[in-house]
């Protein structure tokens, strides 16, 4: 896969709850989505989920969760978003480009400046359980992440950040 340098730096944009649109649009994408097929590849997101999952993510998200969208001026290209996980005491980092914008280096962007993010609300260090097959864990990598486990089934990688 070859990564082409994005000619803008991308923004990560607090979306409005109107703004959820895009959420279930990039969700509902089977391309988007293919990195998940292990879990069960798209995810249905109904307007009727909107209120309650921003109310969780964006308004009360208790230091715990942090989510934005990646954004190059007025077009939302995915979102990157973390979340403390209670049973292994760490933070996921999640980082979704809609299929027709990856390629271009938006996901390397929207992940330094998540783990920028992250380090400034006092986070330590960010993994994230990436599926075996999925390219992404080069991105991963490029950006300072180190394997910490490979199973058969996923790849748990892990940064630094302080």
């Amino acid at each position: 896969m070859i990564f082409y340098e994005a000619e803008e730096v991308v923004e990560l944009y607090i979306p409005k709850i109107d703004d959820l649109w895009f959420k279930e649009k990039m969700l509902s994408d089977e391309a988007t989505m293919s990195y998940n097929h292990a879990w069960g590849g798209t995810i249905p997101f109904p307007k009727e989920r909107w209120e309650k999952w921003y109310n969780r993510w964006v308004l009360n998200h208790e230091n715990k969760r942090f989510y934005r969208y990646v954004k190059e001026n007025e077009t939302f290209l995915g979102e990157a978003a973390y979340h403390f996980e209670d049973e292994r005491q760490i933070y996921i980092a999640d980082v979704i480009i809609y299929a027709p914008y990856r390629g271009k280096g938006y996901g390397m962007q929207a992940l330094l400046q998540l783990c920028e993010a992250a380090k400034s609300n006092g986070v330590c260090e960010l993994y994230d359980d990436i599926a075996i097959d999925n390219p992404s864990v080069k991105l991963f990598i490029k950006c300072g992440f180190v394997v910490e486990l490979r199973t058969n089934e996923y790849v748990l990688v892990k940064k630094e950040l302080i």
